[in-house]
Formats: C-alpha cells, sequence, structure tokens
C-alpha cells in the first residue's frame, strides 16, 4: 500500500525527480510478486516434492518388511543409543545381539538397536528389514512426507520473496548511487566558489 500511495502522492508533484517515480514502481512491482508469484512457487514445489516424497514412501514400504527379532544377549560394552529414525528422536534404544528369520526364510544373526530398556535373553522387539533379511532403516512415513512437503513449499515462497525483495533492494541501491554521482558532478561543475558573493551568476 505504501508504494502505490507514493505513486499516487508522486504522480504530480513538482519536486518529484524521475527517480522517485521509478522507485515507487519497483516497490510496486516488487509487492505484486510476492503477493502472487511467490504462493504460486510455493504451491508447485510443495506438490512436486508431495508427489516424490509420497513415492518414495510406497516404496521403501514395498521394500522393507518388519519382522520379529529375537534377544539373545546384550551386546557388552555397548551404551544406550538414540535412535535417529523416530519420529522424535529421543526414543532411547539398547545394542543386544539377536536372531530373526528374513521374509525370504533364511535365518539371521546379529547387533542391533533394540527398542528395549532392560533386554533379557528370549525378549522378542520389532526390526525393518530388506527383502534377504538386511538391517535398513524405518521406511518412511505418510504424515511426516507431507510435512517434509509443506516445508518445501514453505521455504520455496520465502525464498521467492527473499529474491524477489532482494532484487528490489538492489535496484533501488544502484538508482541511489547513480544519484549521489550526479549530485557530485554537479557539486563538481559548481565550483569552489559556490555561495560566495558576486560568484555566481
Amino acid at each position: 500500500m505504501r508504494a502505490i500511495g507514493g505513486i499516487w502522492s508522486w504522480r504530480h508533484n513538482p519536486l518529484r525527480r524521475g527517480t522517485d517515480l521509478v522507485e515507487a514502481w519497483v516497490a510496486l512491482s516488487a509487492l505484486v510478486l510476492i503477493l502472487l508469484v511467490a504462493p504460486v512457487v510455493g504451491s508447485v514445489v510443495g506438490a512436486l516434492a508431495q508427489s516424490a516424497l509420497q513415492q518414495s514412501v510406497r516404496a521403501q514400504h514395498a521394500s522393507r518388511h518388519e519382522v520379529t527379532a529375537t534377544v539373545v544377549r546384550r551386546a557388552t560394552g555397548s551404551p544406550l543409543d538414540v535412535d535417529p529414525e523416530t519420529t522424535t528422536g529421543r526414543e532411547t534404544r539398547t545394542r543386544v545381539v539377536a536372531d530373526w528369520t528374513a521374509p525370504d526364510g533364511t535365518t539371521r544373526h546379529g547387533t542391533v538397536l533394540a527398542g528395549l530398556r532392560t533386554p533379557h535373553p528370549g525378549d522378542r522387539f520389532a526390526i525393518w528389514t530388506d527383502g534377504h533379511g538386511r538391517l535398513v532403516a524405518r521406511p518412511l512415513d505418510s504424515a511426516t512426507a507431507t510435512t517434509h512437503a509443506v516445508l518445501a513449499g514453505f521455504g520455496a515462497a520465502l525464498f521467492t520473496a527473499g529474491a524477489v525483495e532482494g532484487a528490489r533492494r538492489l535496484v533501488v541501491w544502484r538508482m541511489v548511487r547513480r544519484r549521489h554521482a550526479r549530485w557530485d558532478q554537479a557539486w563538481e561543475r559548481a565550483g569552489p566558489d559556490w555561495g560566495r558573493t558576486g560568484a555566481g551568476s
């Protein structure tokens, strides 16, 4: 609104410089771009991210399998770890030696992180594996994918708005530098005697 008011107030002002009007139009154009283009860019990026992430969710759920592992013993000398794949990132897990059966029917044995505070031999817990029983990370869930897509769209909209505002500031900065250069040239033409009695025309 300030840009529109600036254009209107400078329209017939005798003190108006050409750069004042250009500056007001640049500000108005930047405002329109921020209000119209940035949301569109954010929506497009968010939709593309949502499509790609949901496809990844489907692919991960198709290739990863939740199986039940059985604790053989607690792994020696291993402290409690934090599982980075959990939604909160604060679920403590204990490193244990366990057995599990792969989706292809083969028996597996190895050290894994169990969501058990005090694991005992025979305790059962869930792990994620590929089709051959190799440990993999928990697949991405649909809600988390949607959250990432929304954040990507919001970030794209903010980036677009920032780029437009940066371009506006750059244009205004160049205009101000040019204006100051013209003032310096005018002062140089006026000479050192400007303002002295009898030194004028």
